[in-house]
This record gives structure tokens, sequence and C-alpha cells, in this order.
């Protein structure tokens, strides 16, 4: 009775200060007043959120300097020389930097699990976890001589971001999981976000992974992830890795621009509203080859030739769109048998074509296609192959998952603008499962997949703020 009394009138003094407090001053320190109320007491006396998110952003707290720390020393797992970094899926290095990850999310308390293709999950469980949990997360595989932000920000970000909720005293209702996608880039047997495919239930990936795909080593698949642990299921069944529409309630994705607006123009942070649609190429030309000097030029079937004037012809049919947002590349070219001396008798060509409506992107394939035919015709070489290797469909961000990231800017008091993703990224798959959204923090100079790549700990750490709070707004909808 007396503790009852005594805590009583605790709590009527710390109303009374309230009270004769500003209205500004009375918000910051709500929060700090009750938790003070609680502690003394040995009993809750709201629920989370209760009073708003207003005061939860006032009460984020990142390590941006830890954060930054952890993220030299994944870098530290590559294959390249500091400051590049190159992480291949299942190499040696990528297994160490797997183990890296699933220690942190340890550390944070998670529950973790991986899949049959090693993508990871550490869970958060919520208070009534049997509803789907909302997600966020991203890679750590990085091409050759790449950079250590790409992906990372999103993976050690999250983990990051989980600590921040847990100091502020939040306590989820829907679970929250952080997952490190399998092999986003398609460095090692040419096919991007192969994870995040797979879970979105793509069966032709699938039985292509058990059967047909292998690197350039002629290493299959199926061997390479036995090597570092995983696909040990005796009948290689790895439609056990598909989500079902559904699992999640959102999905959101922190990640470096990779592009320039967002540091030119002084902002904190990027909304993402779509991610465009990619496609990819390949083309090969056959001719008859030839000495160099002893051809002469009216006598050639030069397939060399043939590539270049196609690769002239891409970048012609994408600026014929009148779309900024279509754009081209032609990322590989090789020429056989490559003698300075000898008339190529062979070209390879790999052409990436993107833009955020599907539409007026597979006009420009169908463009480039005819292009190659009447190329090869005018040259009198033969077109061996034109193959469209994948030809995905652009990705919208979800508006309820736009609304909270905004909110949470605005909340923190952080500058932002919604924008248009051009690359890609497991989101793209993500958003085939569940609710999707995107945010985006400046890039120096918006440099990605290059040793100069950096994000100051300043701005990852506005990230991880928007982050903790849109995954807390989410998790207790």
């Amino acid at each position: 009775m007396e503790t009852l009394e005594r805590f009583c009138s605790v709590a009527l003094v710390v109303v009374i200060c309230l009270l004769l407090l500003p209205s500004s001053s009375a918000q910051q320190q709500q929060h700090e007043s009750i938790r003070t109320m609680e502690d003394f007491s040995g009993y809750p006396i709201h629920e989370p959120g209760q009073f708003g998110s207003i005061n939860l952003a006032s009460s984020l707290s990142v390590d941006a300097q830890g954060l930054q720390k952890q993220i030299d020393e994944l870098s530290n797992f590559s294959d390249a020389p500091s400051p590049s970094v190159t992480r291949v899926l299942y190499t040696d290095k990528d297994v160490l930097a797997r183990r890296y990850v699933k220690n942190l999310m340890a550390l944070a308390g998670l529950t973790v699990r991986e899949d049959a293709v090693g993508n990871i999950f550490g869970r958060w469980d919520g208070s009534e976890s049997s509803l789907p949990a909302v997600a966020t997360g991203s890679h750590i595989d990085a091409i050759p001589y790449s950079g250590k932000y790409d992906g990372v920000v999103g993976v050690l970000g999250a983990i990051e971001a989980i600590n921040v909720l847990k100091r502020s005293a939040f306590k989820p209702k829907r679970s929250l999981e952080i997952i490190l996608f399998t092999s986003e880039e398609p460095t090692r047997f040419g096919i991007s976000c192969l994870g995040s495919r797979l879970l979105a239930g793509s069966k032709e990936l699938a039985e292509a992974l058990k059967t047909t795909v292998v690197d350039g080593q002629n290493v299959s698949f199926i061997e390479a992830a036995r090597s570092a642990g995983y696909a040990e299921d005796k009948d290689d069944d790895l439609s056990s890795v598909f989500l079902k529409k559904g699992s999640y309630f959102a999905f959101i994705e922190l990640h470096i621009e990779q592009g320039p607006i967002l540091e030119e123009e002084g902002l904190d942070i990027g909304v993402v509203t779509a991610i465009a649609a990619p496609a990819s190429l390949k083309v090969e030309f056959e001719g008859n080859g030839g000495h160099a000097g002893a051809v002469l030029m009216p006598y050639r079937n030069d397939a060399g030739l043939a590539a270049a004037e196609l690769a002239l012809a891409v970048e012609k049919h994408v600026l014929d769109s009148d779309s900024i947002d279509t754009v081209g590349t032609v990322g590989i070219l090789e020429l056989h048998p490559g003698a300075i001396n000898s008339i190529p008798s062979k070209s390879h060509l790999e052409i990436d074509t993107r833009d955020i409506d599907e539409a007026r992107r597979n006009t420009v394939i169908k463009k480039i296609q005819e292009s190659a035919n009447t190329i090869a015709t005018k040259r009198k070489v033969k077109l061996s192959e034109f193959k469209i290797v994948n030809q995905d469909p652009p990705a919208l961000s979800d508006k309820l998952v736009i609304k909270k990231m905004a909110e949470s800017a605005t909340e923190l008091n952080l500058s932002h603008k919604k924008m248009i993703s051009r690359a890609y990224h497991d989101s793209l798959f993500m958003a085939r499962i569940s609710p999707m959204g995107m945010i985006f923090i400046p890039c120096y100079k918006g440099y990605s997949h290059k040793p100069e790549e950096y994000s100051s700990p300043e701005d990852m750490a506005n990230g991880v703020k928007v982050l903790s709070l849109t995954l807390a707004k989410l998790s207790t909808d």
C-alpha cells in the first residue's frame, strides 16, 4: 500500500510538471518521464506506440561509428585488395562474410535460419507473431573490384535498426525480419537477384539451377552451393525456398542511391516509388574471318563491325524513345579470335536495357532485334543468336509503405524526395511477395560498383533512423 501511494505521488508530480511545460517540450519529455514512472513502479502503464511515433522518433539513437566499423570489417572478406571489394557467391570469402553477418544477427538477439540456397533470415518475434512479419534487408555479394557499401548498408544497417529499436524500448506487434539475399549480383552464374527470384517462386530458375546452370569454370550451381554448405537435400529440390504471396506484411530495403541526385540536391533521404524494369539480351554474329592484310575490304564479312553497328543502334533506339527513363548499355562485347591481325569471325554482345514503362522498354527490344537482322543481312554475316535472357516487369512501391517512409523522414526532420530507382534490387522481386518500398541515402558523386563508392556515417545513420521508424510504424499496423 505504501509503494502504491508513493508511486501515485510521483506520478502526480510528473503530470503537473508536464502540464507546466511548453507543448513542444512536453512532447519531447513525455516518453522519458513515463519510462521513469514505469521503472520506479515496476509496472507498464502504456502500450508501446501509445503516444505516437514522434516520441519514438526523438528516442532513436544510431551507433554510426559502430556501423562504419562493421562495414569496414566486412570489407576485409574480399578477394581484391583494399579499397576494392570482390566477394563472389559461395567463395571462401563469401562464406566468411556470411558467418560474420550471422554472428551480428545473433548478437542482436535475432533467431537466425538459412534456406537451401543461403538466403539468411534473422527474426525478432513480435507480440503477435502469428501475423505476417515486416521484413527488411539486402545483399553482401560484390562484383569484382567494387566498393563496400552497395547492399551492405541495407544488411548491416538493418541489424543496427533493430538494435536502435531495442535501445528505445520499442516492442513490435508484428515480428521484424532481416533478410540477407543470396547473389544479388550476377557475377558467378550470370543470374541477378538469384536468391530473391527464388523466394518469389521462380520455378524455371529452380529447375535451371538444378540441371543446366554452370559458372565460367564449368562448376554447376549445385556443386558450388554444396561447397558452401547449402543445397544439401539429395533431391536438390529448391522449391523449398519459395515463399507464398503475403508471407510478409511489407518489405523495405535501405540502399545507397547509386546515383548523384540526393547529393547534388542536398537531400537526406530518397523515397523510392518505382524500380525500373530490366531486360538483358545476348547477341552473336558469325562471319568468315580472315587475314587482316590479305582480305580486301569489299570481300569481308566482319562480325566485329556488325557488333559495333548494333551497339550504336542500341543507343539510337533508346534515345528515340524520347524518355529520360529509357536506358540501354552494351556491357560486354567480345571478338573472336581476338587478334590484331585477324578479322573477327565471331562477335558476342550482352545488352542491358531498362525503363519504368515495360511496354516502352519492350518496344526498344523489338527495334534492337530488327536492327540485328538488318545489320546481319547488310554485312553478310549470320545472326547466330538473339536471346532475351530475362525480361522482368517493373515494380511499384506500395502506397502505404511510401506514406510511412515519408512520414518517418518528416518526423525525424530529414529532407526527402520521391524518386525512381533505375538500378534494380532484390526489392523488385520481393514486390511479388509483399508490399514493397525502398529508402535511398546519398553516396559520394553517385559512385557505385567501384572502389570510390562511399556514404558518410551521418547519411547512413539518417537512413537507419528512417528504416527503424518505418519498421516500427508498419509493425504496429
